[in-house]
């Protein structure tokens, strides 16, 4: 395009210029200008040629050999299998026990044992203490010896029922956090804590750590548990308002308000207790299983803080705050 340009301005200058014969006789056409003619239609067919780089064209038909596509395959599946390795998704694994694994054989005789041991042990100490008596007052009667067996049995069989009915209300509460809950939060919740604290162990992280860990996995192990408890503990305490209520010749007013602020007053102290009771027990879990091997150290702690717990904040609170709980 550069070459006819050219020839069309000479053109306009020098109409004659062009014509044959002036080809032919006119000595301006030359070798120089026709060596330059060519150099700019060469020039017209690489635009630019000199400050930009060429782009060479890479031919569609063009047959590459079979190792090479053999080899870039393996390389990417090598690459893409070693990335899923780095990045892989962690799967969580939920295992729900039986809703009614508190009536299992060995559940359920563990319950009726400690049920049974609770309100039978003390009546041992009064019969021990009468025998060491009986040599100085050989006058007693029996009837003072006489222990009633009846009323501990009772206590024993509502304890069982208590107890079954914890387990089971908590076997409730999993099964709706795996469907109302995201997965992730419903496996922190349904965690195995002994074996959580086991493979913790094994990571080689610092001691105070690894107790926050612990505490805190305790923690989210234990809230349906302890959230069970209180479930259960209110609907009895509810219960026995409402039948006080119905139960009894006054229906004023005034004693409906006595009995709602005392089963107010109760609600709170069982809240209170169950609080403790979670936060008692994250705490002991984590020193235990610091101090002793991580198993069996996280259960004698979590128990250990289960249990004294609401002892502790009851006394603290008769003793500072003259509250009743």
């Amino acid at each position: 395009m550069a070459g006819i340009a050219i020839l069309l301005d000479l053109y306009q200058k020098k109409p004659s210029f062009c014509s044959p014969q002036s080809f032919h006789s006119s000595g301006l056409f030359s070798a120089s200008a026709a060596a330059a003619s060519a150099a700019a239609t060469v020039a017209a067919g690489t635009p630019f040629a000199s400050s930009y780089p060429k782009v060479s064209h890479c031919d569609a038909g063009a047959v590459l050999p079979e190792h090479y596509i053999s080899n870039t395959q393996r390389s990417s599946e090598d690459f893409f299998k070693n990335d899923a390795l780095k990045y892989s998704v962690k799967e969580y694994k939920i295992e729900l026990k039986p809703l009614f694994s508190a009536f299992e054989l060995r559940p359920f005789a563990l319950t009726t044992l400690r049920s049974f041991l609770l309100f039978y042990l003390p009546l041992l100490e009064p019969s021990l203490n009468i025998e060491e008596d009986e040599e100085d007052f050989p006058q007693d009667s029996t009837e003072e010896r006489r222990v009633d067996l009846v009323v501990p049995l009772k206590k024993s069989v509502k304890q069982i029922i208590r107890e079954t009915t914890v387990v089971t209300t908590r076997r409730i509460l999993e099964r709706l956090a795996v469907i109302y809950v995201s997965q992730r939060m419903a496996w922190k919740l349904l965690k195995d804590v002994p074996k959580s604290a086991v493979r913790k162990s094994q990571r080689g992280m610092p001691a105070t750590v690894y107790l926050f860990r612990v505490s805190r996995t305790t923690f989210r192990g234990h809230l349906l548990g302890v959230t069970a408890a209180w479930i259960v503990q209110t609907g009895i305490e509810i219960y026995r308002c409402f039948s006080r209520i119905t139960n009894s010749d006054e229906s004023d007013e005034a004693n409906v308000t006595v009995r709602a602020k005392l089963l107010g007053k109760k609600i709170s102290g069982i809240t209170i207790r169950c609080g403790a009771s979670l936060i008692f027990a994250s705490i002991g879990a984590g020193i235990c299983a610091t101090l002793f091997r991580p198993s069996v150290g996280q259960w004698i702690g979590c128990a250990a803080g289960d249990l004294a717990g609401p002892i502790i904040v009851s006394v603290c609170l008769e003793k500072v705050f003259h509250v009743d709980l």
